[in-house]
């Protein structure tokens, strides 16, 4: 159920980002207290982005969840820009990060929904 959705205008090679992905949702799993099973994450690269009118290195990050804990919020703001400093390199005041805690009826899976 936790979708950890990343665009970035840092050109990846597809080996980086076979190995940043899996690293990825094992750290969106531990921030979670959520089984990895449920984790999804989607890694878009897409050069044509830019943040205060520079193309240097930036991200947007969407991580929703269902019972996604508000008063964490700061915290994993925290722990998802080491994340992406340390992977794609790109500096913490070039990341945004949308937060939304997700209605289990408004989340499918399987057919059904939470």
């Amino acid at each position: 159920m936790p979708l950890l959705k990343i665009q970035t205008n840092v050109d990846l090679p597809s080996e980086k980002i076979t190995l940043v992905i899996p690293q990825l949702s094992r750290a969106i799993a531990d921030l979670l207290g959520k089984p990895e099973s449920y984790v999804m994450v989607c890694l878009e690269t897409n050069p044509n982005m830019s943040f205060a009118g520079d193309t240097a290195p930036l991200a947007y990050l969407e991580l929703k969840s269902i019972g996604l804990p508000e008063q964490q919020t700061a915290a994993f703001s925290g722990s998802l820009c080491d994340l992406l400093e340390y992977h794609l390199g790109v500096r913490r005041n070039r990341i945004y990060i949308e937060f939304t805690n997700a209605a289990r009826h408004l989340w499918g899976w399987n057919g059904a929904t939470f």
